[in-house]
C-alpha cells in the first residue's frame, strides 16, 4: 500500500479526548496546531555526485549546523546504509535503483515526523532521483548536486576506489565504468571543486533562508 505524499500526521492515544482516563497532565491537542508547526519545518535535502566529490563531508557540516540552531535533523548516508539497510545490495543498476527507493521511503517517512533529512548518496541515474523527488511535496525536497570533474575526484580518493578501478580491481565504478547522470536542473548547484565544504554549507542555509 503506497503512502499519499499529502497526509497529515495524526496521533491517536487509546482514549483520546477523554481527559479524566488519561489522567490530568494528559493534553490531547496533538493533532492540529502543534503538529502542522512541527511539520512546517520539516523537509528532505538530497545530495547527489560522484564519489569523492564532497557528499558526506557537506552533510556532516550541514546537520551540524542545522543541529546548533536548534532543528530536528537527521543524516542518510550512502555508505552506513549500505552496511545497515541496504548491505543485501550489490552495484548492478538494479540493485542501485533499489539502494534509492529504500532511501527514498526511509527519508519520506522521516519527514512526516515532522524531521530535516539530509541524504548523501552517489544516486548516479536521474529516473531514480525523480522517483525520490516523487515521494514528496513539490516544497518538501530539494535536489543538490555536489559538482566536481571526475579528475578532482580521482585526485581526492578518498577510499582508494579509483585507483582500484583503473587497476580493473574493482568492477561498476560510478564515474568509471558505471554511468553518472548528472542533474539537468537541481534546485542547487554546489562546485566543490572551487568553494570548500564549509562555503557550500553556507550556501545551503542561505539558499533555505530564502
Amino acid at each position: 500500500m503506497r503512502v499519499r505524499k499529502d497526509r497529515k500526521p495524526h496521533l491517536v492515544g487509546a482514549n483520546e479526548g477523554n481527559r479524566g482516563e488519561r489522567g490530568e497532565g494528559f493534553d490531547p491537542d496533538v493533532s492540529g496546531t502543534r503538529v502542522e508547526r512541527l511539520n512546517a519545518r520539516a523537509f528532505c535535502l538530497w545530495m547527489t555526485g560522484l564519489p569523492g566529490s564532497g557528499k558526506s563531508t557537506i552533510c556532516a557540516l550541514l546537520l551540524d549546523r542545522l543541529r546548533m540552531q536548534g532543528r530536528r535533523a537527521y543524516g542518510l548516508d550512502g555508505d552506513v546504509l549500505r552496511q545497515g539497510l541496504n548491505r543485501d545490495l550489490g552495484f548492478t543498476d538494479a540493485d542501485r535503483s533499489e539502494n534509492i527507493r529504500r532511501t527514498a521511503e526511509v527519508a519520506q517517512l522521516m519527514v512526516d515526523a515532522g524531521l530535516i533529512v539530509v541524504v548523501a548518496l552517489i544516486s548516479p541515474f536521474r529516473s531514480d532521483r525523480e522517483f525520490a523527488r516523487s515521494r514528496f511535496a513539490p516544497n518538501r525536497f530539494c535536489e543538490v548536486f555536489i559538482d566536481a570533474p571526475l579528475q578532482v575526484c580521482e585526485r581526492r580518493d578518498p577510499k582508494g576506489l579509483y585507483a582500484k578501478a583503473r587497476r580493473g580491481e574493482l568492477a561498476r565504478m560510478t564515474g568509471i565504468d558505471s554511468p553518472y547522470e548528472p542533474p539537468e536542473r537541481p534546485d542547487l548547484h554546489l562546485h566543490t571543486d572551487t568553494d570548500d565544504a564549509g562555503a557550500c554549507v553556507e550556501r545551503i542555509l542561505s539558499w533555505l533562508r530564502g
